[in-house]
């Protein structure tokens, strides 16, 4: 009687540990299946991200050569933007949308004119009102993208100081986003770091001492203190257009 109680509870077991291995087995499939999926799903992202940024850098490159002395402005000013922000942010997607907005700070030149916007010598104080205009051009296209309101603010405060006397909105100290303060400084770096149509770009220490002077009034302190260390570490003078 024993005995033959040990072999129902030896087929009972038997039959469980069937079970058992059957259950898990399935778990580990459907699992192995959901980490597939996902790396689908992570891979395909990553993919429309590069098209994404493939296809702003395409755009930015047309609005640059409108002004040959500026080819490579918008790519140049997106980088250097990162380099600062990677100073301080570690996330990989807030960084990539930090690059992306920083490449369309200046879509708004789409709107201004070749005669003005190629003129090799001084601007009138209309035609300097007409170049100021873009940051609010570009913040009317980059309205519309709905989905990312974000955008607007490289284009539209990138132009504005610290101190209060930039434009277009005379915005001061932390009333301006902190990504239009990045963008800031990263322009005017590629602005005294590249060729102009009246100037050869500007040696380093000159460019350090120009950051160094504009800290407080131009540039906010933090950034322009991280861009002074990005120079200190750039030896051999690369960082240039």
């Amino acid at each position: 009687e024993v005995a033959l109680n040990d072999i129902y509870a030896n087929a009972i077991l038997t039959g469980f540990s069937y079970i058992l291995t059957g259950f898990v087995f399935v778990c580990m499939t459907t699992l192995l299946k959901n980490i597939l999926d996902e790396q689908d799903i992570k891979c395909e992202t990553e993919k429309n991200k590069e098209l994404t940024t493939d296809m702003i850098k395409a755009l930015v490159k047309t609005i640059d050569a409108k002004d040959p002395y500026t080819n490579g402005h918008s790519i140049r000013v997106a980088e250097y933007t990162r380099m600062l922000a990677e100073q301080a942010y570690t996330d990989s997607d807030e960084l990539h949308n930090i690059y992306n907005i920083a490449l369309l700070h200046d879509i708004g030149k789409i709107g201004i004119p070749d005669n003005i916007i190629n003129k090799p010598g001084k601007l009138t104080d209309e035609e300097f009102k007409v170049i100021k205009g873009h940051t609010l051009t570009g913040a009317k296209i980059l309205s519309e993208i709905k989905s990312a309101p974000e955008l607007i603010y490289g284009a539209k405060y990138h132009h504005e100081r610290y101190d209060g006397k930039g434009y277009p909105c005379g915005l001061k100290g932390e009333e301006i986003p902190e990504i239009s303060a990045i963008i800031a400084v990263a322009d005017a770096y590629d602005a005294m770091t590249s060729n102009r149509s009246y100037r050869k770009l500007l040696p380093q220490e000159t460019v350090k001492q120009e950051i160094e002077k504009g800290l407080g009034t131009q540039f906010n302190p933090k950034w322009g203190k991280i861009m002074l260390k990005l120079i200190e570490k750039d030896k051999d003078y690369k960082m240039h257009q």
